[in-house]
């Protein structure tokens, strides 16, 4: 009996041992299970991601801020967005212009640009190209008190302009008579000296004196023929500038009809012709012989006689005005050149390297409507049908004895005397 107890006590404790080391273990798994919920054996970027994330949980800003910050951020993309975009418009302007400047300021590229968008060529024989430039938009700030003798003289913005001064008196009074005549209310002489003003005035004669200047006075009141006519370059500037077509015109002139009924208006400048016949005044097929080339001996050249820079009508328009720079500017560098010469070398002569030809439209006058002196002296005088026209003007540009050939020319043409133009000889007597 003894012995039975001893066993069951033994089992007792033992049973109670067990019942220990469990709960003992169930308390251990309790207590790692709490400190490494992921086990032993987790990855450190897990362990840290979780940390990150509860970390962001203790910094983040309430959920409206939140949203504020995203709407700005919104906003502040937009505003950029728009900014690039005109950032990169601006850029490609400014490489278009580059691009044209590079091709040399191609003129008729920029007129396209100003005057609308490009256009397709329409079918053979109808296509035609650009020929009347653009004016300007007038600047009465140039010179304020022209600007208002022009607003009472000009009809349709155009008038004669003539600058005069004493050594031409005489040819001047043939010149404006015979304006009033023919009732042309639009002309303007540009006195060069103080006694053409009082000369026009008392012959109620419109007239402008320009300001003082030192570079044109000294050649204004003493200067030639040649020399006053070289001034008009610089001072029709001011009048195209001001928005004004001007018909200059020289004083040895007889005008007989009114010419602005017979000009075109579609160039910038349209200009009395040198020339004496069709070939001449038009242009012409000039074969250049040259034996020693062979088969190639025959060269064919285009010609044609000098516009006169006497009497022409010009536009206010960017290449008339570059025109008139050019030939201002050569003529006070090369003091001993003849104006004509270089307004028709300007005009005409084409791009090549190292000059850039001035892009200007022209038209020629009817050289028996416009008539130079070589024409009515060598030609319309001895032909009977040609001495019944009437032309518009008559330029005694040919010939050195100038006032007693326009006197001839207004008892001819005016006064009917059919022989008055018989006593001059067809060139001059040197």
């Amino acid at each position: 009996m003894a012995g039975l107890g001893r066993k069951e006590k033994g089992q007792s404790l033992r049973g109670s041992r067990i019942a220990i080391a469990i709960v003992i273990g169930v308390l251990l798994g309790c207590v790692f299970a709490f400190l490494y919920p992921h086990g032993f054996f987790s990855s450190d970027s897990t362990a840290s991601s979780h940390r990150i994330a509860k970390s962001n949980l203790q910094i983040d800003s309430p959920p409206c801020e939140s949203a504020e910050r995203i709407k700005m951020l919104k906003s502040d993309i937009v505003s950029l967005s728009e900014k690039n975009a005109e950032l990169k418009k601006q850029v490609r302007e400014l490489s278009e212009q580059l691009r044209l400047a590079e091709q040399g300021q191609d003129h008729a590229q920029k007129q396209v640009l100003v005057l609308g968008k490009q256009q397709k060529a329409g079918p053979p024989g109808t296509v035609k190209g650009l020929r009347t430039n653009p004016t300007v938009v007038p600047d009465p700030s140039v010179n304020p008190r022209l600007a208002k003798i022009l607003e009472d003289v000009a009809v349709g913005r155009e008038l004669i302009v003539a600058l005069a001064n004493s050594n031409v008196q005489s040819m001047l009074e043939v010149w404006f008579t015979n304006i009033k005549r023919v009732g042309i209310p639009n002309y303007l002489v540009v006195a060069l000296d103080d006694h053409i003003v009082e000369f026009c005035k008392s012959n109620n004669v419109p007239v402008y004196k320009r300001d003082p200047d030192k570079g044109i006075d000294s050649v204004a009141r003493t200067g030639g023929n040649h020399a006053v006519s070289g001034l008009k370059f610089r001072i029709l500037r001011e009048f195209l500038q001001l928005g004004y077509s001007v018909l200059l015109s020289d004083i040895d002139i007889v005008y007989l009809q009114n010419p602005f009924d017979y000009l075109y208006r579609d160039s910038d400048v349209e200009s009395m012709t040198d020339g004496h016949n069709n070939m001449t005044a038009y242009g012409y097929n000039d074969v250049f012989d040259e034996p020693a080339m062979g088969w190639a001996r025959y060269a064919h050249t285009m010609r044609i006689w000098v516009y006169n820079s006497g009497f022409f009508y010009i536009r206010p328009t960017i290449p008339s005005i570059e025109l008139l720079d050019r030939v201002a500017d050569r003529l006070s560098q090369q003091r001993n050149s003849w104006d004509q010469a270089v307004f028709n070398e300007e005009f005409f002569f084409p791009s090549h390297p190292g000059y850039d030809g001035l892009h200007a439209a022209k038209r020629t006058m009817d050289f028996y409507l416009f008539m130079n002196s070589k024409v009515l002296f060598k030609t319309v005088r001895k032909d009977a049908r040609l001495k019944k026209l009437k032309p518009v003007i008559v330029h005694v540009n040919y010939h050195p004895d100038k006032l007693p050939r326009m006197k001839a020319v207004v008892e001819f043409y005016v006064n009917g005397k059919h022989d008055a133009l018989e006593p001059f000889p067809e060139g001059s007597d040197w």
